[in-house]
C-alpha cells in the first residue's frame, strides 16, 4: 500500500526532509536538555535521588525498549501515520511533564510521562527515517541523511544551552518548548504529504513482549550498575535475564510467520558489520556528552550555558564532517567514510585525553573538533548503509534494529565508562587526601562521598578535586580512543569497497530473469 500524497520533484523532497528533521528534533533536544534542569526539578518537586534519576532514565529506557516495535508499526500501518502519532504522543507527554504537580504524586507523574515521551520517540523516529530513505533515491541518500543526522544531531548540543536559559525562567519550559516544534513538524508534514509504501501485516505481540522485556531489563541493569555497584547480584541478574530473553526472542522470531523482526537480515554481511560498527561506536557517542558536560562544570568550573558552548565545538566538527561523509557514501560507498571517521575519532579522543588535565579549554578545542569530525564522518554513512541493505518495505524495521543496537550500546557504554570514571576519581582523591595528611580510612570515606556526588557545587570545589576529576576523565577519553580504534578495525576488515546496489532492483532483476518469456 502507498500513503496518499506525492513527493515528486526536488522541492517536495527537500520539504519532506525538513518535516522529518523537525519531527525528530524533539527527541534529540531531550537527550541533553533535561539534565541541565535536574537540580531545579528535584528541588521544586521534592524528588528523591532515585526519583530524579528515573526522571532521566525512564525516557531512555522506554526509547530503547520500543524502537523495534516502532519500526514494525511504521512498515505495516504506514510511515506518515506513525510519525504523526509519535509527534502527538511526544508533544502531549512533554506538556504533561511540564504540568507535573507538586506533592506526593510528583515523582510518579513525571516518571510515567517521561516514559511516554520515550514511547512517542520510538514510534516516531524509525518512521521518519524510513520516509527520508524512501523519498530519496539510493545515490542521494547519503547527502540527505547527512543533513538529517547533522542538523538533528546538532540539536543535542543546543539542548544544554537552551535548557540553561529556559531554566532561569522555569524548568517546566524545557518540556513546553517541544510543543511549538511539534506544531511546526505537523504543519510541514501536512504540507509535504510524504508518499511511502507499506505492507499491512499482523503484529507479533509475543516477539514484542520478549524484545521489550529483554532490552528494558538489561538496559536497566546497565543504568543501575554505577549506582548499585557491579558487585551487586541484582545487576548481573538483570543483565543476564535480559540477555536470555533476547536470545529467546531471536529463536522465536526464526519460526514466526510474521515476525516483529526479520532476524535473517543479519545474514547480509554489510548490515551485520554496520550494526557492529554502530554498536561499538555508540559505546562512545552518547556517553561523551555526559562526561564532557561533567568535566566542563567540575574541572573547568563552567556554567550550564558555557558547558553547552563547550559541547558545541564537538558538533561543529560533527556537522561539517557529516556532510562530507554523506557525499563520500553517495560517490564511493560506505567503507571509506566509515573507516576514516573511526580513525579520526580515535585520534581525536586520544589527543583530547592528553589535554584535559591542563584545565584550559583553549588547548583542547582542536582535539574536540577532530573527535566530533570523526564521529560525523562515520555515523551517518554507517546508519544509512545499514538501512539501505533492507528491502523497500522494511526500512522502518531496519531503522528500528539499528536504533535498538545504538541505544543498547549507549547504555552499556555509560555503565562501563561511568564505573571506570568513578573508580579512577575515587582512587585519585584518596591519594590526594592521604598526601595532604588525611588518615587513609577518612580519606577513603571522603573520596567515596565526592565520587558519588561528583563533588559539591562548582563554586566550592577544591583545586585538587578539579584536577583529580580531570584525570578520571582522561582515563575515560583514552578508553573512548581505544573503542573507536576497534570500530575502525571492524569496519576495515568487514566492509567491502564500492557502491551498493539497490536490493529491490536486484530482486526485480532476479525475478525477471527467471520469468519465462511469452
Amino acid at each position: 500500500m502507498v500513503d496518499s500524497g506525492a513527493t515528486s520533484g526536488g522541492r517536495n523532497k527537500n520539504l519532506v526532509l525538513t518535516a522529518m528533521i523537525f519531527a525528530v528534533a524533539m527527541t534529540f533536544i531531550d537527550q541533553t536538555i533535561v539534565s541541565i534542569a535536574v537540580p531545579e526539578i528535584q528541588r521544586e518537586l521534592g524528588l528523591t535521588s532515585t526519583g530524579v534519576q528515573w526522571a532521566v532514565n525512564a525516557y531512555l529506557l522506554s526509547l530503547a525498549a520500543l524502537f523495534a516495535f516502532g519500526g514494525r508499526l511504521a512498515d505495516t500501518l504506514g510511515h506518515r501515520k506513525m510519525v504523526v502519532l509519535g509527534v502527538i504522543i511526544f508533544a502531549g507527554a512533554s506538556a504533561m511533564c511540564g504540568l507535573t504537580p507538586k506533592g506526593g504524586a510528583a515523582q510518579t507523574w513525571i516518571v510515567v510521562f517521561r516514559a511516554l515521551q520515550g514511547a512517542g520517540g520510538a514510534i516516531m523516529f524509525p518512521a521518519a527515517l524510513a520516509i527520508v530513505v524512501q523519498t530519496f533515491p539510493l545515490r542521494e541518500r547519503g547527502r540527505a541523511l547527512a543533513l538529517f543526522f547533522g542538523i538533528a544531531g546538532g540539536l543535542t548540543a543546543i539542548g544544554p544551552i537552551l535548557g540553561g536559559y529556559l531554566t532561569e525562567w522555569t524548568w517546566r519550559a524545557i518540556f513546553w518548548v517541544n510543543i511549538p516544534v511539534a506544531l511546526i513538524a505537523l504543519l510541514l508534514i501536512l504540507w509535504s504529504r510524504p508518499q511511502t509504501e507499506h505492507r499491512p501485516a499482523p503484529m507479533d505481540y509475543r516477539g514484542l513482549v520478549l524484545i521489550a522485556s529483554g532490552v528494558a531489563l538489561s538496559v536497566f541493569g546497565f543504568q543501575q550498575a554505577p549506582i548499585w555497584g557491579w558487585g551487586n547480584p541484582g545487576i548481573w541478574l538483570c543483565i543476564a535475564g535480559g540477555a536470555a530473553l533476547l536470545v529467546i526472542f531471536v529463536q522465536v522470531e526464526r519460526v514466526t510467520e510474521s515476525p516483529l523482526m526479520q532476524v535473517r537480515i543479519f545474514r547480509i554481511r554489510a548490515f551485520l558489520v554496520e550494526n557492529l560498527v554502530l554498536g561499538v561506536s555508540m559505546l562512545v557517542f552518547v556517553p561523551v556528552f555526559f562526561f564532557a558536560s561533567e568535566y566542563a562544570q567540575i574541572s573547568l568550573g563552567e556554567s550550564s550555558q558555557q558547558t553547552g558552548l563547550y559541547l558545541l565545538y564537538f558538533f561543529l566538527g560533527f556537522a561539517v564532517a557529516a556532510q562530507i561523509g554523506g557525499r563520500m557514501l553517495d560517490r564511493g560507498g560506505a567503507k571509506r567514510p566509515v573507516v576514516l571517521g573511526c580513525v579520526l575519532a580515535a585520534v581525536g579522543f586520544y589527543m583530547w585525553a592528553g589535554k584535559v588535565v591542563d584545565l584550559h579549554f583553549g588547548s583542547q578545542v582542536w582535539s574536540v573538533v577532530l573527535a566530533g569530525a570523526g564521529m560525523g564522518f562515520m555515523l551517518g554513512p554507517a546508519s544509512t548503509d545499514a538501512v539501505n541493505r533492507a528491502p523497500r518495505l522494511a526500512y522502518g524495521e531496519a531503522t528500528g534494529i539499528t536504533q535498538t543496537v545504538r541505544n543498547y550500546a549507549a547504555s552499556l557504554g555509560l555503565a562501563i565508562l561511568g564505573t571506570t570514571q568513578v573508580s579512577q576519581f575515587r582512587s585519585r582523591i584518596t591519594s590526594s587526601l592521604v598526601a595532604q595528611g588525611t588518615p587513609h580510612d577518612q580519606a577513603t570515606a571522603l573520596a567515596t562521598k565526592y565520587s558519588q556526588s561528583q563533588g559539591p557545587s562548582t563554586g566550592t570545589i577544591p583545586a585538587f578535586i578539579r584536577l583529580d576529576f580531570a584525570y578520571s576523565i582522561r582515563t575515560v577519553l583514552y578508553c573512548m580512543s581505544g573503542i573507536m580504534a576497534v570500530a575502525a578495525v571492524v569496519a576495515f576488515l568487514g566492509l567491502q569497497r564500492g557502491l551498493q546496489h539497490d536490493p529491490d532492483e536486484e530482486v526485480a532483476a532476479t525475478e525477471s530473469s527467471t520469468t519465462p518469456l511469452s
